[in-house]
């Protein structure tokens, strides 16, 4: 088997997955102003990288087996997991952490401090925020992820 086989399923998957990054990291640019090389990479954000690189995989393999094979279903279901995910568990944890962020600022301020802190010296680092997905971004993935998958060639 050539190693360097053409994997439309696979090349369709990094291939959504880099251009939602992109794109994420370019519209974070515009609204604020700052390069933020995290947002290359990190979750959360517009469109979703995840649900772009699920769906353009379903999709794919929809293409490559067809609608009623098994590798299709397969795929599908992950796909709904992961969407479901972004928006439901990841964005909840993303809010948490927002207010939980907020909280330690708001000690840090009046003088409170953890009996941790106060010994080590050291700041609280701040969690990630940037986890999940509004349905608004998912949905921006997930419409990413079905055209990569129909522009990029089955076969080369």
């Amino acid at each position: 088997m050539n190693a360097l086989e053409y994997n439309y399923v696979l090349v369709t998957a990094l291939a959504s997955w880099i251009a939602a990054q992109v794109i994420k990291t370019v519209l974070h640019l515009i609204k604020t102003k700052k390069f933020v090389p995290e947002r290359l990479f990190g979750a959360g954000g517009m469109p979703s990288s995840h649900s772009a690189l699920v769906c353009s995989t379903a999709v794919a393999m929809c293409r490559k087996c067809g609608i009623g094979s098994p590798e299709f279903a397969v795929t599908f279901v992950l796909a709904m997991v992961v969407m479901y995910d972004a928006m439901s568990v990841r964005r909840s944890a993303g809010m948490h952490a927002r207010e939980i962020n907020r909280l330690n600022r708001l000690f840090v301020m009046k003088g409170i401090e953890s009996s941790e802190e106060a010994q080590s010296g050291k700041k609280k680092k701040e969690l990630k925020e940037f986890l999940g997905h509004t349905p608004f971004e998912v949905l921006g993935g997930a419409l990413l992820g079905i055209l990569m998958a129909m522009v990029i060639p089955v076969n080369i």
